[in-house]
């Protein structure tokens, strides 16, 4: 989560907030960058300034795409990075990107230092449990809806996607061959 985000949430802690910024360093990386390997212990967390992340792993050999990430949004494999175990996931940047990064250390100095706030850690299990909860809708997408019913509940609510992300990448994400997705976009056209 950036710095921002939780000053926003928590005017009152905005000075403070300001002692750790010096915990992120600022990284400018070309398209394609891979950010983490799968089986890699996650070390970084990443807020976006500018570009996007995509999230996905190797399933036999071709990569799946499960999520992206944009400006003012922070990405890490998560549960590698909080129990520092292998990540089931890589990170790969779409598009030319300027991250900001803090290291595992320090970003367990700022938890431990404003974690004592009963209201801080509301919020904290607010964010966790809406990024949950929007894994559960993608999961339910899958097994409820068709192809075309993803790609159409994906113009609705996430148009950027569909026009900043390659069509290999999206077809990925939503389980089809870019071929499926080319003809179920030229049947929407329609």
């Amino acid at each position: 989560m950036s710095l921002q985000k939780i000053a926003d949430l928590f005017p009152q802690l905005s000075e403070k907030l300001q002692q750790y910024s010096g915990y992120y360093q600022r990284l400018e990386v070309p398209a394609k960058t891979i950010l983490l390997r799968e089986e890699e212990i996650s070390r970084k967390a990443y807020i976006i300034e500018k570009g996007c992340i995509r999230v996905g792993f190797n399933n036999k050999g071709k990569d799946i795409t499960f999520q992206f990430f944009f400006e003012r949004e922070a990405v890490s494999s998560i549960e590698s990075f909080r129990k520092k175990i292998p990540s089931l996931c890589f990170l790969e940047t779409i598009e030319p990107s300027v991250l900001h990064w803090i290291h595992k250390k320090d970003w367990d100095i700022i938890i431990k230092d404003i974690g004592n706030d009963p209201g801080m850690n509301a919020q904290f299990m607010d964010i966790m449990l809406e990024r949950q909860y929007n894994y559960m809708r993608q999961l339910m997408s899958f097994i409820r809806d068709t192809p075309r019913e993803r790609y159409l509940n994906l113009l609705q609510e996430k148009p950027h996607i569909v026009q900043r992300i390659p069509q290999h990448y999206i077809a990925s994400y939503l389980g089809i061959t870019p071929v499926s997705l080319s003809r179920i976009r030229n049947a929407v056209k329609k």
